[in-house]
């Protein structure tokens, strides 16, 4: 028997009857031959860790931009805790941990440089909209490997695209990345905050302390353990009403005070008319374009969607160097 096989069979015999199995995947977009080793899931999971745009996230805002500290999050670490949290999640629920791994580490591969501050400028200058679950889909599908993609199960691209709360993955591993997005960004942007001294704990308000508690670990476990004792031998993942209807309180919280602050944005506006000033010059001068998204014009694709795409994949640094090369003068010797 093959490795796979056996691996297999041990999701059959362990996992809970509402996990999604590897066997019963709903399988690739281009039929291709099984590996020996590692189930469809895995397989995956490692094709989204070894790809260009997962290694990129290194050097890509979470929410504060370019801090003066060694320890704020960036949309890697970002990545790296909501897959933890999700992991954490599935084993309690006998889920299939490694589909729950895969979303987790691609959801937000699309991601634009200076966080959602680049998301809303390409939004607001594309006339074909933006979002980055959606181009995260397109990453995997379309971008990665010179425009073949990943080629990355159903389930997979469902739970990346529908990772907001405004969705729904119809896999229950989907739904847990679902929460464990928001959990992790309640909770280590609420820590960065408390870092960068916008926030302490105490300005937490008291209907939302005394449901989740008041300190950033105590928040996270309470949430943590909520959604396993809530979902626990259920075919939906779930949250006791009013916790969370506290958690979507601390959610808007954290808009009001730290995502809208005007002191955390200061620089946002800057970065956005960034994004704008590239995209109208690329879109102008699509012959400056690299030339593995001009054989995307090739193929058929829009010169506005194609610039998204190459906007979307730079690094914060990436972006502002492009910026300075097209238009900051630069010192010459006579």
């Amino acid at each position: 028997m093959l490795i796979r096989e056996e691996l297999e069979k041990a999701e059959k015999e362990s996992l809970s009857p509402y996990a999604t199995l590897s066997i019963n995947t709903r399988g690739r977009d281009k039929p291709e031959e099984q590996c020996d080793i590692r189930p469809v899931f895995a397989r995956d999971r490692d094709r989204i860790v070894h790809s260009k745009a997962f290694r990129r996230l290194k050097d890509k805002t979470q929410v504060f931009l370019n801090p003066e500290g060694d320890h704020y999050r960036t949309r890697l670490t970002h990545t790296l805790e909501v897959s933890q949290i999700a992991r954490t999640i599935a084993r309690a629920l006998k889920m299939n941990e490694e589909l729950v791994e895969a979303i987790a580490l691609g959801h937000d591969l699309g991601h634009t440089p200076f966080g959602h501050a680049g998301e809303r400028a390409l939004d607001e200058v594309c006339p074909l909209g933006f979002e980055h679950n959606e181009q995260s889909v397109r990453v995997v599908e379309v971008l990665e490997r010179d425009g073949e993609g990943l080629n990355l199960t159903v389930e997979v691209r469902d739970g990346m695209l529908n990772h907001q709360m405004k969705s729904k993955p119809f896999t229950l591993e989907g739904r847990i990345v679902r929460y464990s997005d928001k959990l992790a960004y309640i909770h280590h942007d609420m820590d960065d905050a408390i870092r960068a001294k916008v926030l302490s704990d105490s300005d937490v308000p008291k209907e939302i302390g005394d449901v989740l508690g008041y300190h950033t670990k105590e928040r996270l476990d309470h949430l943590i353990h909520n959604i396993i004792a809530t979902s626990l031998d259920k075919d939906d993942i779930l949250m006791e009403p009013y916790v969370e209807k506290a958690m979507l309180q601390m959610r808007a919280f954290m808009f009001k005070n730290v995502y809208q602050n005007p002191v955390v944005k200061a620089e946002e506006s800057k970065a956005e008319s960034l994004v704008k000033t590239l995209y109208e010059y690329y879109v102008k001068n699509k012959d400056r374009l690299p030339d593995e998204y001009k054989r995307l014009m090739d193929r058929g694709e829009s010169i506005e969607r194609v610039t998204c795409d190459f906007i979307a994949s730079m690094t914060d640094h990436f972006a502002i160097a492009t910026y300075e090369e097209l238009y900051i003068p630069k010192s010459w010797h006579g």
